[in-house]
């Protein structure tokens, strides 16, 4: 009797104890559909768009991949660098996380024929945490033909330069007085042997290996069509900091070549209104970007602003550039307490990117484009 009385009230408790985790479950379940609905009402404007077969969007790699360490089937993330667009408004923002696969990888041959790298994209991660399959591709393999036009203008390149190495050593072995007396035969014979030289070359080399490096703009195609929802303006703002009294107001951002041609100089121009405590001028400011790597004024662009004393009651308005690792990511124009060395006001060059005209962003996406260079250059000191 007992037993039964125990095993009774055994049971009583393990049901009761499964009525409150059920409401628990069935609590917590409602409050997580609440705060989901309430996430989609603050992202979205409740409108679809689509993604489109053969839409292109441009990203950037998280890590390097070569043609010749890499091996089919290493998986690598990518990041995208601009906003893709429909008609009613943005459908994957910048910052989405995109997943790949390499898929084909060719080393590079004899005659110059280059190394080559393709990649398959399967989903984007977005920065609300959405998961969205697509099919994406890239590759470097260039057609045939195009290959071929390239090969033979690499080949001139390198008879020319063959052509004048012989010429060189020929003044350099036989004498500046034997190229005179002989009425520059000489120089002439040695440049025939140069070009001799430059066209072995340009027989006996390889291609170059593929590097795609972070930084580098790749454009991936979509072959598939993806319903989206359309984000709200309003929900794909950057955070910023404010000062009270300072008033910064970007109206223009260029991206520029560097004096070394490299596309890695932002160009900024800045409208301020000075009605804080504080003075500030061009060393107080930096370029932050998301992952707090901190970018002073540059001297090789507009230094008028740099060493611009901007005191409580000033307005200013005036350019400044700024070199960066990585044009692609999300930067903040950030200005300091001189004493203290904090952040005091931080402006989203994302945010301000959104009103800066249609050509100057046309501008700024060729220039970048026109950078990229898969060409893995060859290590001098790597001896084959």
């Amino acid at each position: 009797m007992k037993k039964l009385i125990s095993a009774l009230i055994l049971l009583s408790f393990l049901f009761s104890n499964t009525l409150v985790y059920a409401e628990v479950l069935e609590g917590h379940a409602e409050k997580t559909q609440q705060l989901e609905s309430q996430l989609q009402k603050e992202l979205f404007t409740g409108e679809i768009e689509h993604l489109e077969r053969k839409d292109v969007i441009n990203m950037t790699v998280s890590q390097v991949l070569d043609s010749n360490v890499n091996i089919e089937g290493d998986e690598f993330f990518a990041e995208v660098t601009d906003e893709v667009k429909g008609d009613k408004g943005v459908i994957i923002p910048k910052g989405t996380i995109a997943h790949g696969i390499i898929t084909q990888t060719g080393d590079p041959k004899r005659l110059g024929r280059q190394g080559w790298i393709s990649l398959d994209f399967d989903y984007l991660v977005t920065p609300d945490g959405r998961e969205i399959p697509i099919e994406g591709k890239m590759s470097t393999k260039l057609h045939p033909v195009a290959e071929t036009s390239k090969i033979v203008v690499q080949d001139v390149g390198y008879t020319l330069a063959g052509g004048a190495v012989g010429g060189f050593l020929a003044l350099n072995w036989l004498g500046l007085e034997a190229a005179i007396a002989s009425q520059g035969y000489t120089l002439a014979g040695g440049a025939a042997v140069g070009g001799a030289i430059g066209l072995g070359m340009a027989l006996i080399r390889k291609g170059n290996d593929v590097l795609i490096a972070p930084g580098d703009q790749i454009r991936v195609k979509i072959n598939t069509t993806v319903p989206l929802p359309v984000y709200k303006e309003s929900a794909l703002k950057q955070h910023e900091l404010f000062y009270p009294g300072l008033d910064i107001h970007i109206s223009d951002i260029k991206h520029e070549k560097d004096p070394f041609g490299e596309v890695n100089t932002i160009t900024l121009t800045v409208m301020i209104s000075n009605m804080s405590d504080k003075t500030f001028s061009g060393l107080d400011m930096a370029l932050v970007n998301d992952y707090n790597s901190v970018f002073r004024p540059s001297i090789f662009g507009d230094t008028k602003l740099m060493f611009k004393q901007i005191r409580p009651g000033d307005k200013f308005a005036g350019r400044v550039s700024f070199a960066v690792d990585n044009i692609d990511r999300s930067f903040w124009l950030t200005f300091y307490d001189r004493r203290k060395g904090n952040a005091l006001a931080k402006i989203s060059l994302d945010n301000a990117y959104r009103n800066v005209s249609d050509r100057t962003k046309k501008k700024n996406l060729k220039m970048r484009r026109n950078k990229t260079n898969f060409k893995k250059e060859e290590d001098l000191l790597d001896i084959k």
